[in-house]
């Protein structure tokens, strides 16, 4: 319907049909209420990610077992839970798809893309607890050096630039 996403045909708030309506010039269509006015924000999801470096510079990547990229390696990363502080979220799934805690050592980046509603921030961290091991969303977990990272195999845009943003040293201070 309107943004790339027609599962929104209904207003929330008085059920009246949504309609593709630009607000102001330069805006985007946005569903709105031809009923009520009532404007239906697609905003964007937040996800994040961990590069978990060992102490002998390997990191960690799962193979993922569920779509989207079935198959195809990623490093541990899920959603931001609403009210959910990023960096509590990347802890979080770092535990949950690798079975480490970790300390957050820095933000590599964020990355956005064109007509994609994800927003991705990704963090490099280090290993203070836990054995490696998969979850129900992953095949395999594994530690890979530098050369061993099967770049071809790699799920995401976002997981190809954060690593190597990483392997080149970006990594900023967590505030």
């Amino acid at each position: 319907m309107v943004s790339g996403d027609p599962s929104f045909r209904f207003c929330p708030a008085c059920g009246g049909p949504l309609e593709p309506r630009q607000l102001k010039a330069g805006d985007p269509l946005r569903p709105v209420c031809a009923r009520c006015g009532y404007v239906h924000y697609l905003d964007p999801k937040v996800a994040v990610g961990t590069v978990i470096v060992t102490t002998d510079d390997r990191i960690v990547l799962v193979r993922r077992a569920i779509e989207p990229g079935y198959g195809l390696w990623v490093f541990p990363g899920g959603y931001v839970d609403r009210g959910e502080e990023v960096t509590v979220a990347a802890i979080r799934e770092a535990r949950e798809e690798s079975g480490l805690d970790v300390r957050l050592d820095g933000l590599i980046n964020l990355y956005s893309y064109p007509g994609r509603p994800i927003v991705v921030v990704v963090y490099k961290a280090s290993i203070i607890a836990g054995d490696l091991r998969v979850d129900e969303e992953s095949i395999e977990a594994g530690l890979f050096s530098r050369g061993e990272i099967p770049w071809e195999l790699l799920a995401f845009r976002s997981t190809r630039e954060a690593l190597e943003d990483f392997y080149t040293g970006v990594v900023h201070p967590i505030r």
